[in-house]
Formats: structure tokens, C-alpha cells, sequence
């Protein structure tokens, strides 16, 4: 009996650890995420600072910086005046916009995203190859680059959560007015969400450019676990936080 009875109680003690392990591992996991994505955004601006402080006042139009958001910009712009016409083909959002090798950023990696209502910071990637989606937030080729501006809308992408991260997993606790935070190479921007929808997966015009708005576009599958919708969550910019 004794011996019977030592070993219930091992077997439960190991029930509950497992139990507990349910609940502690996605969040440890979530933790170490997040504590990689600040590592990776310390590199990624002690990246930029490096490219700056190779930049004289007298060669500000020529530098490294400064040519990549004339490109972003041109390409905005481009996009606008095109009426966004090649958005159709799914698999042109796998091809990134800008090849950011060519300006010594590393991974396409053109910023960071942060929605604090959800506690959620990831890096955004140019161009949706799964790849990048399994790092972090994906940029749509053939939307706008996250820049701000008029006449631009920046529809970003990931997956609604994985084994290691929650990404966007709880997107859709996100209601009007809460904050989204975009940093790019050169500053940050402020939006708020205005509105929220569950469109079909080729509603390609629910996600184009709204003339005279300077947007963000959240967009993940929907519902959890399957992809036959996508939850999207529009933001405009707003001059302060």
C-alpha cells in the first residue's frame, strides 16, 4: 500500500506539472519572443545610427538614408498614381518592394510594429514569404511602405499566433482608439484603430489606398486556427500619441 500510494502521488505531482506546463511554456515561449524582438530591434537601430553617423550635412541628399526614403516614397507615390493595379496576384506579396541589402539593412527588416493594447511588438518585413511571416509582421508588396503619409495605406501582415509567439493571436480584442505604433528607419508613427471587419481572403478592394488617408491595415486569418477569413483592423495616424 505504501509503495502503491508513493507512486499516486508521483503520478499526480506529474499531472500537475504537466498541467502547469500548459499554461507557464506558451508564455515563457511568448517572454523569450519578445525578448528577441527587442534584441533584434537594438541591432536594427544601432544599424541605422551607424548609416547616419556616416552622413555629413553635405552629403544629407546622397546619403544611404536618405536615397531608401526617396525610393519608399517614389514607391507610395507610384502606387497611388497605378491604382494599385498588380495587387491582384497573391503571389507577387512574396516578392519584397525594396531589396534592403542593397542600403546595408540586413533581413528586409524595414522596422518595428507595436500594439500595446495586446503587448505585442514584431518586426516588419518586406514582402509576405513565410520565412519572414515566422519571424514576425509581414509588409503586402503592392501596398503602401509603412511611411506615413497621404494617400497611402500599409497593410500589414501575420500569422494569428504560433507555437512560440503570440504575434496576432488576439487581434481581435482591438477596438477603436486603440494605439498602434509603426518606427521605421527614420521616425516613429502613431495610429488608432478606427474600424474592424472580417472580409474573404481575395477582397482585395477592402484593403486598397483611401484617397486623403494615411493608414495602416492589420490583417490575419480568421477565425483562430483556420485561414477561410481574414480579420482586418483599419488605423488612421494621428498627429500624437
Amino acid at each position: 500500500m505504501k509503495a502503491s500510494s508513493y507512486t499516486l502521488t508521483i503520478l499526480s505531482a506529474v499531472f500537475i506539472l504537466a498541467g502547469a506546463a500548459i499554461y507557464v511554456c506558451p508564455t515563457v515561449a511568448s517572454l523569450l519572443s519578445r525578448q528577441h524582438t527587442e534584441q533584434e530591434e537594438k541591432t536594427f537601430q544601432e544599424k541605422i545610427q551607424s548609416l547616419q553617423a556616416k552622413t555629413s550635412e553635405c552629403s544629407l541628399k546622397n546619403s544611404t538614408l536618405e536615397k531608401l526614403l526617396q525610393r519608399a516614397e517614389s514607391y507610395n507615390k507610384q502606387l497611388y498614381l497605378d491604382g494599385q493595379k498588380d495587387l491582384k496576384d497573391p503571389f507577387s506579396y512574396e516578392v519584397s518592394s525594396i531589396d534592403l541589402s542593397e542600403y546595408g539593412i540586413a533581413d528586409n527588416l524595414f522596422g518595428f510594429l507595436e500594439i500595446p493594447k495586446i503587448n505585442v511588438k514584431l518586426g516588419i518585413y518586406l514582402g509576405a514569404t513565410s520565412a519572414n511571416m515566422a519571424k514576425g509582421a509581414a509588409h503586402l508588396t503592392q501596398t503602401s511602405l509603412p511611411i506615413g503619409g497621404i494617400n497611402t495605406n500599409s497593410v500589414i501582415a501575420a500569422h494569428r499566433g504560433t507555437r512560440h509567439q503570440d504575434m496576432f493571436l488576439h487581434i481581435d480584442q482591438l477596438k477603436p482608439g486603440d494605439k498602434v505604433i509603426i518606427t521605421n528607419p527614420w521616425k516613429t508613427l502613431i495610429y488608432r484603430v478606427t474600424t474592424t471587419e472580417i472580409i474573404a481572403p481575395n477582397a482585395i478592394e477592402k484593403v486598397l489606398i483611401q484617397p486623403g488617408r494615411d493608414m495602416v491595415t492589420l490583417i490575419s486569418c480568421n477565425p483562430y486556427g483556420k485561414s477561410t477569413q481574414r480579420y482586418v483592423v483599419y488605423c488612421d495616424r494621428v498627429q500624437s500619441g
